[in-house]
């Protein structure tokens, strides 16, 4: 089975976030960037199991720049076998959903999985899109996952439990918590990852939908007030003068 996972590049969640160019910009000085866990802990590692019990290969898949490559290398440390990357900044999630399934149709891939979203933008709409552009069947947010007699049988949290779904391959699949438990890569993956391949590709024509207008922070938490535990009166106030809850 070939399997083709997305990895994506983002921000450490304890980076400070600011913006430059009239906060139209990400400013990326003093930025540690990781892999985006939803696609390392998730999607990657239930794509090695795969692999290991049934055989095959798997692939990562990147839409970035030379600035990614670290990030890649980390994926194939913790066992992906290569990589590629399609050489273009991602601006715009159809964007690189187009340049994925271009490279993925041609791979003839059985499975691509990928994260439910990025923690950076938090858009969860590549894996839909890429999954219409393939023509391929859709999961979305799968918390656990198996692949038998080319169906992809997989469960997901719905409103008050949960919900069963069978594909038929090929299949796009999103990842969400639950479906592997993070690996930490070991000196040999580590060793490993410096020879496995990493291809880059040129980008080529690629739909694009959206722009990025502006950026903005979210407002600064206000003050804390603290109660005595012995002035419940005092706290039902301010929940109903100020907090307006009540």
């Amino acid at each position: 089975m070939k399997i083709l996972v997305c990895i994506s590049k983002a921000p450490d969640t304890t980076s400070r976030i600011a913006f430059t160019e009239g906060d139209t910009q990400f400013d990326s000085n003093g930025v540690q960037f990781i892999v985006n866990p939803y696609d390392e802990w998730y999607a990657l590692v239930r794509a090695l199991e795969l692999k290991e019990a049934q055989g095959g290969s798997v692939t990562t898949i990147t839409v970035g720049e030379a600035d990614c490559d670290p990030v890649i290398r980390k994926a194939l440390a913790i066992g992906a076998d290569d990589a590629v990357r399609i050489d273009a900044n991602p601006t715009d999630a159809l964007q690189v959903a187009s340049l994925i399934a271009s490279h993925a149709s041609e791979g003839r891939y059985d499975l691509v999985l990928c994260g439910k979203e990025t923690i950076d933008h938090n858009g969860s709409v590549v894996g839909g899109m890429l999954a219409e552009l393939m023509n391929a069947s859709f999961v979305s947010l799968a918390t656990s996952l198996e692949v038998e007699g080319g169906v992809v049988k997989a469960t997901r949290e719905a409103a008050g439990g949960l919900e069963s779904v069978e594909a038929s391959l090929p299949a796009v699949v999103s990842a969400a918590k639950g479906m592997a438990e993070q690996r930490i890569p070991n000196m040999r993956g580590i060793m490993a990852a410096r020879t496995k391949p990493l291809n880059v590709v040129p980008a080529g024509d690629a739909l694009q939908a959206a722009s990025v207008a502006k950026f903005e922070l979210p407002p600064a938490k206000g003050d804390c007030k603290m109660i005595s535990a012995d002035q419940p009166e005092e706290l039902v106030r301010l929940l109903r003068e100020e907090a307006k809850v009540l």
